[in-house]
C-alpha cells in the first residue's frame, strides 16, 4: 500500500493517519494521500505535527506523507484509473468512488441526480446502510436496498454498519446479491 483516498473529512475516516507511519517507513517513501483540498486542509490541521517542518535534531517518527488534490475529473492510483462523484451526508459533501465496474459510496444518504450514471453498468457496489431506521446522514437498509434496486448491480455489500445490525439475520433478510460487508473483505474489480 502506498496510497489512501480521503473521501471526506469525519473523523472515524481520517483519525488512522497516523497508522499510515509504518507503510512509509517500509516502502522508504511517501504515503501519497488523495483528496480534495477541504480534507487536506483539515489533516494538516489535526495532524500539524505530521506535516511542519521537523525542528532540528528531533528524532521522533514521523508518518512519510504527500497530499495529491483530487476534485471530480478522473485520477489515477498506483496504475488504476478511479472516477469521483458527489454524494452528500446529510447534505455535506462526500467523495463516492468508481473503478472499472466498482463502486463505492460510503457515508451518505442522498445522490445528487448528476451521479446516478456513474452507478450505471456494475459488477459491485459499496454502499452506506447504518441501520434498520431512518437517519440523517446514512442510508437506512430499506432505503441503500432500494438504490441498489435502482442500478441493479451484479452484487452490492452494505459498510458502515451499526452493531445494531445482526450479521446473519440481516443477510438472511437481504435480496440474494446484497450483504453486509465484513472486516478482512476483498472486492476484486
Amino acid at each position: 500500500m502506498g496510497a489512501v483516498i480521503f473521501t471526506h473529512a469525519h473523523a472515524d475516516h481520517i483519525l488512522g493517519l497516523d497508522d499510515l507511519r509504518i507503510f512509509g517507513y517500509k516502502l522508504k517513501r511517501p504515503v501519497l494521500l488523495y483528496c480534495e483540498p477541504e480534507v487536506e486542509q483539515t489533516l494538516r490541521s489535526m495532524f500539524a505535527y505530521a506535516f511542519q517542518p521537523r525542528p532540528a535534531g528531533d528524532v521522533h517518527s514521523r508518518p512519510q506523507l504527500e497530499f495529491v488534490t483530487i476534485g471530480l475529473e478522473p485520477f489515477e492510483v498506483q496504475g488504476t484509473r478511479v472516477q469521483a462523484f458527489r454524494v452528500l451526508n446529510g447534505g455535506g459533501p462526500v467523495l463516492g468512488l468508481r473503478s472499472g465496474d466498482v463502486a463505492d459510496a460510503t457515508d451518505c444518504n442522498e445522490i445528487p441526480a448528476e451521479s446516478w450514471p456513474y452507478l450505471q453498468d456494475l459488477d459491485t457496489l459499496v454502499l452506506d446502510a447504518l441501520w434498520e431506521e431512518p437517519h440523517a446522514a446514512h442510508f437506512s437498509v430499506s432505503q441503500a436496498v432500494e438504490v441498489i434496486e435502482r442500478v441493479r448491480p451484479r452484487r452490492a455489500f452494505l459498510t458502515h454498519v451499526s452493531h445494531r445490525l445482526d450479521y446473519e439475520a440481516t443477510n438472511a433478510r437481504l435480496p440474494d446479491n446484497v450483504e453486509l460487508a465484513y472486516d478482512g473483505l476483498r472486492v476484486e474489480g
